[in-house]
């Protein structure tokens, strides 16, 4: 009996603490892996890339209009999905009003006419490269309301308008007494627009200077900044490692080597590249020099030269559109040898009428001469004239297009040519995130001031009234000619002022002799 009673007591006795502790710990984990299935079924975790500091205030773009969770891809497909990684400091959260906090601040300044599908894509590259302030000196398509109206709604963006306003304070620039610039003035086309350029980077600098800017750069905008060479793909990590002393920094420029004819949107559509003279060895430059030309009158097809960088500074003045220089010295420049300027030309069929459009030469050897500096310049503007549309298409595949894959190839091998991601990469993944089209959609939402609109409609209008639109109270008409400016022009050039460097092409076959 009791043998009997102390098995029943056994029986009822609760399981000891370790069996408990070991129930819990099974059921624990099984719990949480259930709450977090549920909640990334029903989307309620955050993809790193869409999530953003909520101590920044909020950027166009970078809220999703889409209630329905986003599917990405891999981090295989885009590397920059890994953007928490130090390789892209600035892509990270998508955060570009930084200007406050980066040093040194770095500003671009540009003259176009281009629209917002070639305007975004560049402002927004840039800023993910570390440029914090822009002077967009607009006319035409870029002068329109609806494009200032998007462009003056991006931070660190200025907008200039050609009024008659600026012309007229830009007659009175001190450029216009000097002699560096004499042998550009009252030519048509490329030299008006080299003229127009160079008294835009001049008020620029002024802004710059204005906005405690530490650098000050001169971009088309068919053109990209290449930071190569930094381990941050940084434009402003690369500036802030220029010693003290360097009062310029010269970027040899790369040519966009087109492989289609239907080339839509070049800075997400073209990644090959060919290098500059100055990134390559010499025998290698001239040693393929003639397959590299493909017929053309020069290895690249418009200028070799390069774009700068400038130290904002005392007496600093514009040399032109592709360099900087100073009143009172000899800058001290460095030229880089491993960053570059991509230069992307004639890459979409269409830049072959649109250029014969903003000039009213007539298509002839002797009178292209006074519209563009460059042979392939002059080239193409007698073809768009004078060609039908297949003819035209024609001649752009064989001159322009990069088809020959064998060939490709080779100059691959050779480094002549170069494959080039990285600003691809960005730019896409800029327009997948809905940057561009959240800023624009929030710019529609806003009235343009009345002053603005005026301002914007007079520059349109400036703009349509003439091909040659430059300077209408300077112009040289029948008599109009000033004793004065007549002067100016004949007077011996000032031997202490070097002259504009005009855009050059690189180095012929010819010179191979004379290049040490």
């Amino acid at each position: 009996m009791a043998g009997a009673l102390s098995h029943r007591q056994f029986q009822h006795q609760p399981p000891p603490s370790s069996s408990r502790l070991l129930l819990l710990l099974t059921l624990l984990p099984l719990t949480l892996a259930s709450i977090a299935f549920i909640l990334q079924w029903r989307g309620g975790v955050t993809d790193p890339l869409t999530r953003w500091s909520p101590d920044q205030p909020q950027f166009p773009g970078m809220s999703s209009v889409d209630s329905t969770p986003s599917r990405r891809p891999s981090n295989c497909a885009n590397p920059l999905s890994q953007s928490l990684n130090p390789s892209f400091p600035y892509f990270r959260d998508w955060n570009f009003d930084y200007s406050s906090h980066l040093s040194p601040k770095i500003c671009v300044t540009t003259s176009t006419s281009a629209g917002l599908e070639q305007t975004l894509p560049w402002i927004f590259y840039h800023k993910v490269i570390g440029v914090s302030n822009f002077l967009l000196f607009v006319e035409g398509k870029a002068a329109s309301p609806n494009v200032t109206r998007v462009l003056e709604s991006i931070p660190g963006v200025k907008v200039i308008f050609r009024t008659r306003e600026l012309e007229e304070q830009q007659a009175k620039s001190r450029i216009w007494n000097e002699t560096w610039l004499a042998s550009f003035f009252y030519k048509p086309c490329n030299y008006e627009l080299f003229v127009k350029q160079s008294l835009n980077m001049e008020m620029a600098i002024v802004m710059a200077r204005d906005s405690r800017m530490d650098w000050i750069i001169h971009l088309d905008t068919d053109e990209l900044m290449h930071p190569a060479g930094t381990p941050e793909y940084s434009l402003r990590q690369l500036l802030a490692d220029v010693p003290g002393n360097v009062d310029m920094v010269i970027f040899p420029n790369y040519e966009s080597s087109v492989e289609r004819d239907d080339i839509k949107e070049p800075f997400s559509e073209v990644s090959m590249f060919k290098k500059n003279y100055d990134h390559l060895p010499k025998d290698v430059y001239f040693g393929n020099y003639k397959e590299a030309t493909r017929g053309n009158p020069n290895y690249f097809l418009t200028y070799g030269n390069g774009k700068s960088a400038a130290r904002i500074q005392d007496h600093l003045r514009p040399n032109g559109a592709h360099r900087w220089h100073n009143y009172m010295k000899t800058p001290n420049e460095i030229k880089l040898e491993e960053a570059a300027v991509l230069h992307y030309t004639y890459t979409k069929f269409s830049d072959l009428t649109s250029r014969r459009d903003r000039c009213g030469c007539k298509p002839t050897k002797e009178d292209v001469k006074r519209c563009f500096m460059l042979d392939f310049d002059r080239s193409a503007f007698i073809i768009a004239s004078t060609a039908t549309e297949e003819e035209m298409l024609q001649w752009y595949r064989e001159r322009i297009v990069w088809t020959e894959k064998a060939l490709n190839i080779k100059l691959m091998r050779k480094g002549i040519l170069t494959r080039i991601y990285a600003p691809m990469i960005i730019i896409q993944s800029l327009r997948e995130s809905g940057v561009f089209g959240s800023v624009i959609a929030k710019a529609a939402q806003t009235k343009l001031s009345k002053e603005k609109f005026l301002k914007s409609v007079d520059s349109s209008n400036s703009t349509r009234n003439s091909r040659s639109d430059m300077f209408s109270s300077r112009k040289i008409d029948a008599g109009g000619l000033s004793q004065t400016t007549a002067r100016r022009i004949l007077k011996v050039i000032d031997e202490s002022l070097p002259s504009a460097m005009p855009p050059l092409s690189p180095p012929s076959y010819d010179h191979a002799d004379l290049i040490t």
